[in-house]
């Protein structure tokens, strides 16, 4: 009989001993898919600032107080008398997705010899996605990549209208852009690149910031 009471309680005590394990264990199984869904869940907005670096006279556009870091260090760094924000994109994508935005833009200032008023095309991508390095936040832009096609008058046609006699300009399509890998903190704006648009003197100013969606 003894024999056997003990058998019972060896018994009771491993399934006690296995049932106040297996919360743990599972707990600790669970938490990393746990945290692998809230990370293929979370969206991040990018933000794509173009700067126009000139030496004409021109009407700053007042930059957020967010880009003046890179304002200061963009004045201290180049030559050019005035920087003035030309454009701003917001755009959303998934953690660990892929960025892709067309748009036509311009036309971009060009010498006045070849003035022309065809539009200028645009492209941005970027695979995004938010690691943490060091117990903080970064985000990684693997392919980065911005790109332009801007209108160049190489010529005149000759008259296409009998009544006028007018001249039409022959434009062709020279294609700017930087491709790189590019690693910052959450919400902190970054210098992707330097374009500098050819005869005009000008050059385009690549910023770049991403940060977890609010909703």
């Amino acid at each position: 009989m003894l024999t056997k009471i003990n058998r019972v309680l060896f018994c009771l005590m491993m399934c006690f001993a296995a049932l106040a394990i297996a919360p743990a264990t599972f707990g600790q199984d669970s938490s990393p898919a746990r945290a692998a869904a809230r990370d293929d869940d979370t969206n991040l907005d990018t933000q794509l600032y173009l700067i126009l670096a000139t030496n004409r006279d021109i009407e700053e556009k007042k930059a957020p107080p967010v880009l003046d870091p890179i304002m200061k260090r963009l004045s201290e760094s180049l030559s050019f008398k005035h920087y003035s924000l030309s454009g701003t994109f917001l755009n959303r994508v998934r953690n660990n997705g892929s960025l892709d935005v067309s748009w036509v833009g311009g036309p971009f200032y060009v010498p006045t010899s070849t003035m022309t008023n065809n539009p200028t095309f645009s492209q941005f991508t970027a695979l995004v996605k938010l690691v943490t390095e060091d117990n903080r936040d970064v985000v990684r832009m693997t392919g980065f990549r911005f790109g332009l096609r801007v209108p160049i008058v190489t010529g005149q046609a000759g008259p296409t209208n009998a009544s006028t006699g007018m001249a039409f300009p022959v434009v062709n399509y020279e294609s700017l852009g930087l491709r790189t890998d590019i690693s910052m903190r959450e919400g902190t704006p970054v210098i992707a690149g330097t374009l500098y648009m050819g005869p005009s003197g000008d050059a385009i100013v690549v910023v770049v910031s991403a940060k977890r969606a609010a909703n």
